[in-house]
């Protein structure tokens, strides 16, 4: 005797109240999915890309407007700071580097950073073509723009004002691409990353503005070497070999402070730090909020307070799943004690031929299990279906970093609790069936 035909052949028979409560059961468990999902990884990426990171610093505002700005890239700076008091930051005893960041505008939604080559060494990043930028306005550009823009090494383009698409456009000097970064899963994929004098020059008001302005010297000696250009060609070889220390020269400098040198008033939008001991985290956050017109906000500690109120909203969603469950459960049991009413003198005959109590106490838990079985794998599959959806809606932010078709271990409990439910819904109709009377339900007939 196939019970698992047997049991497959009465579900069917009724195939609106069959689909109804597996439909049910299927959409509470794909919300436990798509919270599994979205916790999971969020979690995980967003630990990542704040690793290495003691302390954020940048204008007075909200702490973890700042954090979500600067590390995550996903909110509005809160505006920006004087270099000379940042430069003045860097100098102090509790700090072992910082990197200093200036935001502020996009292209085509990405976001443009202006930084110094130790934020590709905070985030370990590899080459996939190219080098990275070494004069203004050349750019190192994420995986996923890559793929996405199809944009190659050597490619042009103009940044837009602002940190999303539809601002006006800064077309005075294009962005070059030197370098391709290969994927890291991080928050690099999704930036274009080029030096703090690009961003400065780009906002700069005359053209004129983009020479560097630490060259003022070069500048001069090149002046003096094309007058003595005309006298003697040696002195021309003499002016290039000072023009390529000066260039030497200047990036010593940025990479010993952090820094571009400049002879202007200039700003930066924040500043990555990181603690030279333990007891900077103590008294270099204080120090900076009361001390200076800056302030200090802790990754580590906004984005537990994130994931507090993040949680409150995913309990309740949780509830609202597990209610669904339940009531999916029910529907189960409704559906099999009524089905059992409907098929007593069936199981009495199939009891005549030769079934016995426990093979019909095992047809009835057959089906529930069946039911429960199907919504688990509907559900997981309609989760990981509307996370995709989710994602392919979403660009440029950190929603479109998740992974949808990512399976997680957590997975195998979802179907063991939709089982268990099967069971659960099952026991009362089982029992009955497994009394059944031969000579009752054949009298009875």
């Amino acid at each position: 005797m196939n019970l698992f035909k047997i049991s497959w052949k009465y579900l069917t028979f009724r195939p609106l109240s069959t689909g109804l409560n597996v439909f049910l059961l299927a959409l509470g468990l794909a919300i436990i999915t798509v919270l599994l999902l979205i916790q999971d990884q969020f979690e995980k990426k967003m630990n990542q890309d704040a690793a290495g990171i003691d302390l954020v610093v940048g204008a007075k505002g909200s702490p973890l407007q700042l954090i979500l700005s600067s590390v995550y890239h996903i909110d509005f700076p809160t505006g920006n700071i004087k270099m000379e008091e940042a430069q003045r930051l860097s100098r102090n005893r509790l700090v072992k580097k910082i990197i200093p960041l200036a935001l502020g505008d996009n292209f085509q939604g990405f976001r443009i950073v202006g930084t110094n080559h130790d934020y590709l060494e905070l985030y370990g990043v590899d080459f996939a073509e190219g080098k990275p930028w070494e004069v203004p306005f050349e750019v190192v550009i994420g995986s996923e723009i890559a793929a996405k823009l199809n944009l190659k090494i050597g490619d042009e383009f103009t940044s837009s004002h602002g940190i999303s698409e539809g601002s006006h456009d800064h077309d005075e000097h294009n962005f070059v691409v030197s370098g391709i970064l290969a994927p890291r899963g991080n928050v690099v994929d999704r930036l274009i990353l080029t030096s703090i004098e690009s961003v400065w020059y780009t906002h700069d008001e005359e053209p004129a503005a983009v020479e560097p302005e630490s060259s003022a010297l070069a500048e001069a000696s090149d002046k003096e070497a094309h007058e003595d250009r005309d006298h003697d060609s040696e002195g021309h070889d003499t002016t290039e070999n000072h023009d390529s220390d000066e260039h030497a020269k200047f990036h010593a400098e940025v990479s010993k402070t952090g820094f571009p040198i400049s002879d202007q008033d200039r700003e930066v939008t924040t500043l990555l730090l990181q603690y030279r001991n333990p007891i900077a985290a103590v008294q270099l956050p204080r120090m900076i909020n009361s001390g200076t017109s800056m302030q200090a906000a802790s990754p580590s500690f906004e984005m537990s307070r994130l994931f507090e109120l993040l949680g409150v909203g995913i309990s309740l969603l949780q509830g609202l799943a597990v209610v669904l469950i339940v009531i999916a459960g029910l529907g189960i049991f409704i559906a099999l004690y009524n089905s059992l009413k409907e098929r007593k003198y069936d199981l009495a005959i199939l009891r005549a031929i030769g079934a016995s109590r426990a093979q019909l106490l095992a047809l009835i838990f057959l089906e529930g299990l069946m039911l429960t079985f199907l919504g688990a794998v509907l559900g997981i599959a309609l989760g990981h279906s509307f996370l995709w959806l989710l994602v392919s809606q979403s660009d440029q932010n950190v929603v479109a970093a998740l992974q949808p078709w990512i399976f997680l271990k957590q997975e195998l409990w979802i179907m063991a609790y939709a089982l268990g439910v099967g069971v659960l819904a099952s026991i009362i109709p089982a029992w009955s069936a497994y009394q059944t009377s031969i000579a009752k339900q054949l009298t009875k007939a």
